[in-house]
């Protein structure tokens, strides 16, 4: 591959945030960052941004293909189709399911990592994220309660054997029985425990975060609901040191009033812009089946299809995280340099996976998503490629 280099109005870098100048790229691998052009071809996004790019740690699918179809090429499919769109690194997340279906989905998932050679450009797979089986029936959402079970190690043990150690993520709710050693196992493991889809007090998620928790499942939804004599998990996503929250960004599951409480409560550094985004993301309006389950997407959202026809509760979003971030903006809750660090650098470090993503580092695969001023998409790279 050539060498080139980027010239922008602003960079997002890890120590600041740089104002004009050029990146190298060489070989597909970030180079530095300088003040004057060097001397190689210059690719022009004057009037952008450059950041990082996007990290969704919470998404399902897209573009019709899901983690639930359990088909490797499906999932490359959706890794296209999300680089296009702005993501350059993505956690096929699960669904509550039997013990061996989640089990075939790794082996999916696993299977698509796998297969991808230098010529394939899409988003990179950072890991698994296994969002259920091991959550209370009271804040089940839009998961399916026949599924649903106690945590345990050894499950999980067998699961990450069939993704190929490539689990990051575990969601659970912080009362189920087990919870607690569950958090701890996983931790030891260097893997992520989720707290969500909980109906948990305020105490037993301290318990839950004690033993080794460290993120929360798209705060708000699917959740005990702050409360002055009982905060509930929300609170304890609000106020437990060094933590991470998970934020659907896209106004409906969450109204931007109440995205701003969280950031003014936990910090813009510990919050996760998500998607939380169904398999049916990119596509037209209509019925699509989620999670076993069978959904409509209208109105940007997409909601649970009840027997008789009509709509019940929300099941899911079908937000990119370009747009999160742009929603983040537009809201005025924080910057426009904040809200790509939120989707990037932070959402990495709350997987655990900053070491292979979500920044600009010399050396590291050049990975970039580019906003125009108004934070639309202006470009989007993965590797040193552009993606068409």
């Amino acid at each position: 591959m050539s060498t080139f280099a980027i010239k922008a109005d602003r960079f997002v870098l890890p120590g600041a945030t740089m104002q004009g100048g050029y990146l190298t790229i060489e070989d597909g691998k970030f180079g530095m960052w300088s003040a004057d052009a060097p001397d190689c071809e210059i690719r022009d996004f004057t009037g952008c941004i450059v950041g990082p790019g996007l990290v969704d740690t919470h998404i399902h699918g897209f573009y019709n293909h899901a983690t639930t179809d359990r088909e490797a090429a499906g999932i490359n499919a959706a890794s296209v189709e999300l680089a296009r769109r702005g993501t350059t690194c993505w956690l096929p997340t699960t669904f509550t399911e039997s013990v061996e279906q989640v089990a075939d989905s790794c082996a999916a998932i696993a299977e698509a990592d796998e297969t991808r050679d230098e010529s394939f450009v899409g988003a990179h797979i950072g890991g698994i994220y296994l969002e259920g089986p091991f959550f209370t029936e009271a804040h089940v959402g839009a998961q399916n309660p026949v599924y649903l079970i106690d945590p345990s190690v050894e499950v999980f043990d067998m699961w990450q054997e069939k993704a190929g150690g490539r689990i990051v993520k575990s969601a659970l709710a912080a009362e189920k029985d087990g919870a607690c050693e569950y958090c701890a196992a996983l931790d030891e493991r260097d893997v992520v425990t989720s707290i969500g889809h909980s109906d948990a007090h305020y105490d037993e998620v301290l318990a839950a975060v004690n033993a080794g928790a460290s993120c929360f499942v798209h705060t708000y939804n699917g959740q005990r609901g702050l409360h002055h004599r009982d905060p509930g998990v929300v609170g304890a996503a609000m106020t437990t040191n060094g933590t991470y929250a998970e934020i659907i960004c896209d106004g409906r599951h969450v109204v931007p009033g109440a995205v701003k409480a969280l950031i003014d409560a936990k910090g813009w550094d510990h919050t996760v812009l998500i998607t939380d985004c169904l398999g049916c993301g990119g596509m037209p309006e209509g019925e699509y089946m989620s999670g076993g389950l069978p959904v409509v997407m209208k109105g940007g959202l997409c909601y649970l299809l009840n027997e008789d026809g009509t709509t019940g509760s929300i099941a899911g979003s079908v937000l990119t995280l370009a747009e999160g971030v742009k929603n983040m903006v537009d809201w005025q809750i924080v910057t426009a340099e904040q809200a790509i660090r939120m989707a990037t650098e932070v959402a990495a470090r709350s997987a655990r996976i900053e070491e292979r993503f979500g920044f600009i580092k010399p050396g590291r695969s050049a990975d970039l998503t580019i906003f125009h001023n108004d934070m639309t998409l202006a470009a989007t790279f993965v590797d040193g490629a552009e993606v068409a």
